[in-house]
């Protein structure tokens, strides 16, 4: 064997290095947990609650809405939904039939929205009123038939459901929704459906739960096929390492979005596994996370450093009591020890870092929670998750303290990417999954993740390729080169800096710059900072270094 498992003998006593993976549908879990706890709370929002047989209830209602247009096991199905009821009863629903789920950032562009949705052939869309119209203006482009749209108000409690619309048309949001033969009431379509269990019979190692979209290094987001034993697996991998959870009594505080995979496997999957309560959080807002840790007794919170940055640094978290919380795994991008630190004594829970790549579902390492952690390192590999460090060209095990490539073998990593057979055999070699990430890992199996292969840049937890930026920057006409580097930023982790070359003669200012991006791409996306060059630094072969961009960078913030 390589590396002959080192990572093992740091094993808790209470984690197997192995377990069975049941050859279920994801949505198994909520019908078991629904017919053991029918009454215990399953979702709090916003002051409502839904218990789990109120979930499975839902589950069922939605299955039969999307049966009844057609939909059948292996269709995809898009959600465009921010933390919210919706976006757990349409995953499971969906799942019930066989669907696969296609998860859509609320933040997408029309052009984002239009790539993914033609590049998955989703004929079917749930989304929010604030944000159908985006849809029905890339509709023609796609193969949509059907917008089922819901409401945040449908699952406020009285009187702020009623409230709520004034509020948004205060905030500029339009929540008008002319309904026709294509364009559906959620609420009224779930309100008539059967709720009568509906169950398809899957094959769980191929057959596919989600098609969750990751950027590329080419600028076009690929599909990631995850099955439902790849999900099944890795919530599994995750709930036997957070072995102190408790069924039934834990409550997941929900801020990192469920149409992220970190969001959808470590909270959302993981809380349904365990019949836990998910607090559901739509946006990051420290205060409303700090409410709920306080008043709902937060035992597990999910999150990337930037939430538990702002936490920290919040004026007034001394006055709010934290001490229910028992853990939180951190991942997206690397956790400051000081941060670390101040979030452990102001709680008394632990927070551990760990790491994973949409490719596996997503996490595939992760520091011992309760035993010996090192900081600094990303952790050991899961239970049935085997990890090396080679040369990338060779495929060679590097010795123990050299950098490498990291590769990742384990029943959570995918089938392939969608559509992409050429793409899929760069990543998948010989059953290891090449993450492009460069690592090392000392004699005891912790690894610690050095420096990207990719040039991806990370910033409050959202990956963003450049090139993808750099293209929408290559379309103004006054742009004759572009470099976008990711630069240390104390909150967000990394933020995003153009350095850029004029066309002769051509003149722009940075708001115009920002303005043709904001148009273009996720708010998240748009570079924070512009700089103007003459010339940016090439190799012999006319490669932008974008690496000493960075270092002169990193001078300049040394010396001020």
């Amino acid at each position: 064997m390589h590396t002959e498992r080192r990572w093992l003998k740091h094993y808790p006593a209470q984690v197997a290095s192995s377990y069975e993976y049941p050859n279920d549908n994801m949505a198994h879990y909520l019908v078991q947990s629904a017919h053991k706890y029918p009454n215990k709370d399953a979702i709090y929002f916003m002051g409502k609650t839904m218990t789990y047989a109120q979930l499975l209830d839902a589950s069922y209602r939605f299955a039969h809405v999307l049966q009844g247009l057609g939909i059948n096991k292996g269709d995809r199905i898009a959600l465009m939904l921010p933390n919210c009821p919706q976006a757990v009863i349409s995953y499971y629903g969906a799942l019930h039939i066989g669907a696969v789920v296609v998860q859509t950032n609320p933040m997408y562009t029309e052009r984002e929205l239009e790539y993914q949705l033609m590049d998955s052939g989703a004929e079917t869309i749930v989304t929010l009123d604030q944000l159908h119209h985006k849809v029905i203006k890339v509709q023609s482009k796609t193969r949509i038939k059907h917008l089922l749209v819901t409401s945040i108000k449908d699952y406020l409690p009285f009187p702020i459901n009623l409230l709520y619309p004034i509020k948004a048309k205060k905030e500029g949001s339009d929540l008008s929704v002319t309904y026709n033969s294509s364009v559906i009431s959620y609420k009224k379509a779930l309100h008539a459906a059967s709720n009568q269990p509906l169950f398809v019979k899957i094959d769980a190692k191929n057959d596919l739960a989600l098609l969750q979209y990751t950027g590329g290094t080419t600028g076009l987001s690929k599909g990631v096929m995850l099955t439902h034993h790849n999900m099944n697996a890795n919530t599994i991998q995750i709930v036997k390492w957070v072995y102190k959870l408790k069924e039934a009594e834990e409550v997941f505080i929900g801020v990192l979005p469920t149409f992220h995979v970190f969001g959808m496997t470590v909270f959302m999957n993981q809380a349904v596994m365990t019949a836990g309560l998910m607090v559901l959080i739509p946006k990051f807002d420290a205060e409303a996370i700090l409410k709920a840790i306080s008043k709902q007794k937060g035992t597990l919170f999910p999150g990337a450093p930037t939430m538990y940055i702002g936490l920290i640094n919040h004026p007034r978290i001394k006055e709010y009591d934290l001490s229910s919380i028992k853990a939180c795994v951190s991942g997206a991008a690397a956790l400051p020890l000081e941060v670390q630190e101040k979030f452990e004594e102001l709680t008394g829970g632990k927070l551990i870092e760990g790491y994973g790549l949409t490719e596996c579902s997503p996490v595939t390492h992760v520091n011992p929670i309760w035993e010996e952690r090192r900081n600094g390192t990303i952790g050991i590999p899961l239970p049935d998750t085997d990890a090396k460090v080679v040369d990338s060209d060779t495929g060679e095990e590097m010795p123990v303290g050299q950098i490498g490539e990291l590769v990742i073998r384990g029943p959570q990593v995918m089938i392939g990417y969608w559509n992409r057979a050429d793409e899929t055999a760069k990543t998948l070699r010989d059953g290891w999954l090449y993450t492009g990430d460069m690592a090392t890992m000392d004699e005891d199996g912790y690894f610690t993740i050095v420096d990207r292969k990719k040039d991806m840049i990370i910033a409050g937890g959202f990956n963003i390729y450049p090139r993808e930026v750099e293209e929408v920057l290559y379309q103004h006409p006054a742009v004759k080169e572009v470099v976008i580097v990711g630069i240390p930023d104390a909150y967000r982790g990394e933020t995003v800096k153009a350095y850029i070359v004029l066309r002769e003669g051509a003149a722009v200012t940075d708001k115009e710059l920002n303005a043709w991006c904001r148009e273009r791409l996720a708010a998240f996306k748009v570079p924070r900072s512009y700089e103007f060059r003459d010339s940016l630094p090439k190799t012999l072969v006319g490669k932008v270094l974008r690496r000493k961009l960075l270092e002169e960078e990193l001078q300049k913030s040394q010396s001020s």
